[in-house]
């Protein structure tokens, strides 16, 4: 199915961690996750990708399973989950995006503003990527709710405005699309996610060539 073959999160939000939250080994998972992430997204050939993530997908679980109140390692194997399927494709990434879904409600449960709300970004992004009923649970009012939750949280970060933005241009809405990506453009730098951030820019770029396309 095309909407999830292009299902891309990125989702990607690589925030700085809270000095509280983890054990030094979790930390030091989420880096490890975060990081390869960015590499087999940004950097894989498409074809190698879905191997690569199912791979980085049992390594998430094995850390969650380690340490499951972790929200930030919740919210990361929800994300891994749902790169996953976007390169797996078709209905065989239902099952995926559902344990994505699960995955980041739970981080949500345990601390909402794990990541400056990250999982409500991620959140957001299942919901208008995903097909709506009957054949999954995509709602376009849930996800606007979701990632309006999240730039609440986090309302000059590159990842929730970026999604804001590929929203409302699917719905249309190009002027505030544009606003949304400006403000993700002008997102400052993550501490050691140069190569995570080198991706979404260059997604920010191209989603804003094609606002600027329909305002023009």
């Amino acid at each position: 199915m095309q909407i999830l073959r292009n299902l891309v999160l990125a989702l990607a939000c690589l925030c700085s961690l809270p000095a509280f939250a983890l054990s030094d080994e979790a930390r030091q998972h989420l880096v490890e996750l975060q990081s390869r992430w960015a590499e087999i997204n940004y950097r894989l050939p498409q074809d190698e990708r879905e191997a690569a993530f199912e791979k980085l997908g049992e390594a998430a679980g094995q850390a969650v399973k380690a340490e499951p109140n972790a929200a930030e390692l919740l919210i990361w194997r929800g994300i891994i989950l749902s790169t996953w399927a976007g390169a797996k494709g078709g209905l065989g990434a239902l099952s995926l995006v559902k344990q994505a879904r699960s995955s980041l409600e739970a981080a949500v449960a345990i601390d909402p503003q794990a990541l400056n709300g990250s999982a409500y970004t991620s959140l957001g992004s299942l919901y208008y990527q995903v097909p709506g009923w009957p054949i999954g649970f995509g709602d376009k009012k849930q996800a606007e709710a979701l990632l309006q939750k999240a730039l609440e949280l986090n309302p000059n970060g590159i990842d929730p405005n970026y999604f804001y933005g590929d929203y409302l241009f699917r719905q249309k809405r190009y002027a505030q699309a544009r606003e949304a990506l400006v403000r993700a453009q002008a997102a400052p730098d993550r501490p050691g996610r140069k190569l995570a951030d080198e991706g979404r820019r260059a997604e920010i770029r191209a989603l804003l060539s094609k606002v600027e396309a329909e305002l023009h």
